[in-house]
């Protein structure tokens, strides 16, 4: 069987994870609605997600690390 593997992007970065099938479908077994977590999400709010990846593609500069939102808090 095959292992689950971290994808990378060409800097080495992780940006993912694949699963094999079988562990996926052990998953599911186990964890029900994680197939169905985004039906409950209304398209305004799927729309408003979109718009702020968006943005946040076109002004990387305005990202900051969620470190510094936990420092302020």
């Amino acid at each position: 069987m095959l292992a689950k593997q971290v994808l990378n992007d060409m800097q080495g970065v992780p940006m993912g994870v694949f699963i094999p099938m079988q562990a996926w479908k052990n998953i599911i077994l186990q964890y029900p609605d994680m197939e169905v977590f985004d039906e409950n999400i209304s398209q305004w709010e799927k729309d408003f997600i979109d718009e702020r990846l968006a943005m946040a593609q076109q002004h990387p500069e305005l990202l900051q690390p969620i470190e510094m939102l936990f420092e302020s808090l």
